[in-house]
C-alpha cells in the first residue's frame, strides 16, 4: 500500500517536472510572441500610413543578425530628444505606430523603433542574450549619426522593453541621458508565477522567499530589478494601476531599489492605466510628466534655439533620405 508521504513525492515530483518540461520546450514562446494570433508577421502598417517622415534602417548586431528599425522624425533636421522606443513582448513595431505618431507631436522629439530579432522583418530568434545585443546595435547607429543630437538620446521601455532598456542604459552610462520606464516587471523569474500560478513555486526572483528549483533552467530572467540598482542616470517610472498583466507593485519594487542608489528617480502613477493604455488612459497628464522629465533631463541648448526658426520651416521639406508624407 502506497503511503501518504510516497503519494505526496510523486505529486511534487510530477509537479517539477512537468514545469521543467515546460520551461524547457516552450518557455521562448511565453515570452516572446512576435506573431499575434490571426496576423502575420509582417508589418500591417508602415509609417507613411500615418503621414510620418521616417527612415527604413537596416543593422547588424554584432553577432550577425540582420535587424530592421524605422527612425522617424519630427522634421528631417530635427535636433530634438531622440527617444529609442523598446516594445512590449507581442506583435511588433507597427502596432505602436499611434503612440507614437502622437509621441512625435507632444514631446517634439525623434523616435527610433528597433524590430527585435525574429520580430517584423527582422532576423533570427528572440532571446535575451541576442535582444540584449540588438538593443546596443541601435545605440551604436544612433551615437554615429550626424543629424541629430547624441547627447539627447532617452531609452524608452513598455514591460519588456522596459527590461531590455534598462540594460542598455546600465551598459552605456555616456551615451544614454535617461532611461523612461513603464509597466515593466521585476523578472521574468518573478512573472512565471503570475502567468502560471504553479510555478512560483519553483521559479522565483530575487525577491521571493526559498529556493526556487528550476530557476536555472530559465534562458531569459531579465532581472531588471537586479539591473535597475546600478543605472546612475536619472529614470522616470510610469505606472498603470489598473495593469492586468504586470502587478504594480513590480513598478514600485523597481522604484525603490533604484532610489536607493539613485537621487533622480521620479515615481508617476496613473489610477486608470492598464497594461497597453497607460499612454491612452493618462491623457495630458501623461505626457506632460514625460516632457518635464525631457526637459530636465535633455534641455534645449541655445544651439538648438537658434535652430528651431530653420527646423520649423523645413518642416515642409523632405529630405532623399525620407519617405515623403
Amino acid at each position: 500500500m502506497v503511503s501518504y508521504v510516497s503519494l505526496l513525492l510523486y505529486g511534487v515530483g510530477g509537479i517539477v517536472v512537468a514545469g521543467m518540461a515546460i520551461l524547457v520546450a516552450f518557455q521562448e514562446k511565453l515570452v516572446y510572441v512576435p506573431v499575434l494570433p490571426g496576423l502575420t508577421k509582417s508589418y500591417t502598417i508602415t509609417p507613411a500610413r500615418l503621414r510620418l517622415l521616417y527612415e527604413d534602417v537596416w543593422l547588424r548586431s554584432s553577432d550577425g543578425v540582420r535587424l530592421h528599425a524605422w527612425f522617424i522624425k519630427l522634421f528631417p533636421d530635427c535636433r530634438g530628444p531622440t527617444i529609442i522606443f523598446f516594445q512590449e513582448n507581442a506583435g511588433n513595431i507597427a502596432h505602436r505606430l499611434e503612440m507614437v505618431g502622437i509621441m512625435l507631436q507632444r514631446l517634439q522629439c525623434n523616435v527610433f523603433m528597433l524590430s527585435y530579432r525574429g520580430y517584423g522583418a527582422s532576423d533570427g530568434c528572440p532571446s535575451q542574450h541576442g535582444i540584449t545585443k540588438d538593443a546596443q546595435a541601435a545605440l551604436d547607429h544612433l551615437v554615429q549619426r550626424n543629424d541629430i543630437d547624441t547627447s539627447r538620446i532617452v531609452v524608452f521601455g513598455r514591460s519588456l522593453g522596459g527590461a531590455v532598456g534598462s540594460v542598455l542604459t546600465k551598459n552605456n552610462p555616456d551615451k544614454v541621458a535617461g532611461l523612461i520606464l513603464e509597466n515593466t516587471f521585476t523578472s521574468i523569474l518573478d512573472m512565471a508565477g503570475v502567468l502560471l500560478p504553479f510555478l512560483k513555486w519553483i521559479i522565483g526572483g530575487s525577491g521571493s522567499k526559498g529556493f526556487k528549483l528550476l530557476n536555472f533552467v530559465v534562458r531569459s530572467p531579465w532581472n531588471t530589478v537586479d539591473v535597475i540598482g546600478e543605472i546612475k542616470q536619472p529614470i522616470l517610472f510610469l505606472s498603470g494601476l489598473q495593469d492586468e498583466m504586470v502587478p504594480p507593485f513590480h513598478m514600485q519594487m523597481l522604484y525603490a531599489k533604484a532610489a536607493a542608489h539613485n537621487r533622480q528617480c521620479l515615481f508617476v502613477e496613473f489610477p486608470n492605466g492598464m497594461h497597453m493604455d497607460t499612454w491612452l488612459a493618462g491623457g495630458d497628464h501623461y505626457w506632460r510628466t514625460i516632457q518635464n522629465f525631457l526637459e530636465e533631463t535633455v534641455p534645449e541648448t541655445k544651439d538648438d534655439d537658434s535652430k528651431k526658426d530653420k527646423e520649423l520651416s523645413s518642416k515642409q521639406n523632405v529630405s532623399s533620405d525620407f519617405v515623403p508624407s
